[in-house]
């Protein structure tokens, strides 16, 4: 084992939007701490994968992504769920689908309530989404601007992370969404106001036909800094080393590197606790199966998985509506739009599947359900909030891209029905005391019966408004979806083609001193240890109504704030 002569004032493990944000923040502080941020996957700049329309295919270059799995799902016909985690600097940023919502600012009030902390509110989170982006609010098609009309004062325009709608937009969008307008759905003209509730246009990580992700974050910083962020890729963190019970450095393949402050892991969901698992930080029985000294019993990492699982439902539509098939039905069309795109991000590669619409609904047949009423009350009454939803819906997505079996006429249109706030709560354990073999992924879908009820009437809302008259009379037929519309059906279409929207959420759960489910406290310390934090997915308390990277940018920015409070890194202009 070599050791670094070199010593960090502060180690950030994970360059996804967590640890990016979290460690752009920190470097660009009035004493410039010395900042190392260690990334197991390379640094990948080829444009080819920063394409906008083709962002739906970026997961599936193995060399950047983890390849993760879940294990076989008892409520999912025994099924693996594809669990993609970016392996790349970026993180999921790099190879998610490029959506950027905030959730529901009730999310976040609850946030503050659980940790009994106004830090994580949302006007104190709002205020950092609005430090963090760099919206282009511009509606550049004037027939689109009846659709979406964000108020710039509640955004922001000079953050890194670059934001948009599309410049063009498929020709069958609009009458889509005049469709869901017609048939009664309240529409949303600025889902990241802090009320996701009703149907509107999805705000892209996209900026002039490029994909946007946690690595501009990190570029930004490093062309604004003095030299005091370095950023190693290919570096699998396997432990975290302690003196004692405090944390003094991580051990990465045959190298430790030293931080003299503290070390804060941001690996996520499903590597945070590994790398804890692996450092005898855990459920003591569990690591003691695989050997594991231990340092602290911590039975709840681990525990507390939760997640957006999603279904597809598709209809075949009149090829008049739409000229899909001369795009994607000719591979020198295809070819042709990459070579305009390659020199300005600009022609069909901008424009095909490179804006959705989204919306976030309440059910009234879910609330007056018996498995609303059989829930505890706490969770009864958060779910009554105003800007809290029961599910999500989405239409445009180009579904043929994941699924190249599905269809050989494009001129389809692919609605997405996602479960929001699921009660169906999964783990993650160990399989092997190797710190490098990943850990076991149960994310348990489908097992609660609330979950199985949003699912049922969240795709029997979603078909009641495919059949007004407004939509129905495109519709050619029915290509992917339920048998028919009886609960059992629609679950058994659910079990079937259940996907992961690897939102991945609440394994090293934060919370007060005392809570039994909490790993972490609101200043993101891994409770009863020193100079250890964790600031991802993994200690978000609430599973967000969004899709949630962007919670995780916020999730670094806050822990930015708290160690720069903490350690008075604006406080003085000199170098600590």
């Amino acid at each position: 084992m070599s050791s670094n002569n070199q010593t960090w004032d502060f180690i950030i493990v994970g360059s996804g939007p967590s640890g990016s944000a979290l460690a752009s923040k920190l470097s660009l502080s009035a004493s410039q701490p010395r900042i190392l941020l260690l990334e197991a996957g390379p640094r990948k700049d080829d444009r080819t994968l920063r394409v906008s329309g083709n962002r739906w295919t970026t997961f599936q270059e193995p060399s950047i992504n983890w390849g993760y799995k879940t294990t076989p799902q008892e409520h999912c016909n025994g099924r693996e769920i594809d669990y993609s985690r970016g392996k790349v600097v970026g993180g999921g940023s790099a190879i998610n689908f490029g959506i950027y919502t905030v959730g529901a600012k009730d999310d976040y009030d609850a946030w503050a309530e659980i940790v009994g902390d106004e830090n994580f509110n949302w006007e104190r989170m709002q205020a950092r989404f609005r430090d963090i982006e760099a919206f282009d609010t511009r509606i550049p098609n004037e027939a689109y601007r009846a659709f979406a009309a964000p108020d710039p004062q509640q955004h922001g325009d000079s953050g890194a992370l670059k934001l948009s709608y599309a410049e063009e937009w498929e020709e069958d969008l609009p009458l889509v969404m005049e469709a869901f307008r017609q048939a009664g759905v309240k529409w949303n003209m600025d889902h990241n106001s802090g009320d996701p509730i009703g149907v509107g246009m999805a705000i892209n990580s996209v900026y002039k036909g490029v994909r946007s992700t946690a690595g501009d974050v990190l570029d930004d910083a490093l062309a604004k800094g003095r030299g005091n962020l370095e950023v190693k890729t290919g570096k699998t963190v396997r432990r975290v080393v302690f003196e004692g019970e405090r944390a003094v450095g991580v051990e990465a393949g045959d190298e430790i590197f030293y931080a003299s402050k503290e070390v804060i892991l941001s690996a996520g969901s499903l590597d945070t606790p590994r790398i804890l698992m692996h450092s005898g930080i855990g459920p003591a029985a569990h690591l003691s199966e695989f050997n594991i000294p231990i340092l602290k019993d911590v039975p709840c990492i681990g525990q507390g998985l939760r997640d957006h699982p999603f279904v597809p439902v598709c209809f075949l539509r009149n090829p008049s509506t739409n000229n899909r098939n001369a795009f994607y039905g000719s591979q020198s069309a295809m070819d042709a739009a990459m070579k305009q795109w390659l020199v300005d991000g600009s022609g069909p590669w901008a424009q095909r599947g490179a804006q959705l619409i989204m919306g976030w609904l309440k059910s009234e047949t879910v609330s007056c359900s018996p498995e609303f009423a059989a829930l505890p009350a706490d969770v009864q009454a958060f779910l009554n909030k105003p800007t809290v939803p029961h599910y999500e819906i989405s239409a445009g997505f180009p579904l043929h891209m994941l699924a190249p079996g599905l269809t050989s006429d494009y001129s389809y249109v692919c609605l997405l029905a996602f479960l929001m706030n699921e009660q169906s709560v999964g783990e993650v354990r160990l399989q092997s005391s190797d710190p490098e073999v990943p850990l076991l992924f149960n994310a348990n879908f489908l097992a609660h019966p609330f979950d199985r009820r949003v699912c049922v009437e969240s795709v029997r809302e979603l078909l009641a408004l495919t059949k007004h008259e407004a939509f129905a009379k495109d519709t050619v037929s029915m290509i992917l979806g339920p048998a028919s519309e009886s609960d059992e059906d629609i679950l058994e279409h659910w079990r079937s083609t259940i996907a992961s929207s690897w939102h991945m959420t609440g394994t090293v759960k934060m919370g007060r001193e005392g809570d039994k489910d909490a790993a972490v406290d609101g200043s993101f310390r891994v409770m009863g240890l020193q100079g250890l934090r964790v600031a991802d997915m993994s200690v978000v308390p609430v599973l967000a109504n969004n899709h949630t990277q962007a919670t995780a940018y916020v999730t670094g920015a806050t822990a930015a704030d708290v160690l720069i409070q903490e350690y008075g890194l604006d406080a003085v202009a000199s170098r600590l």
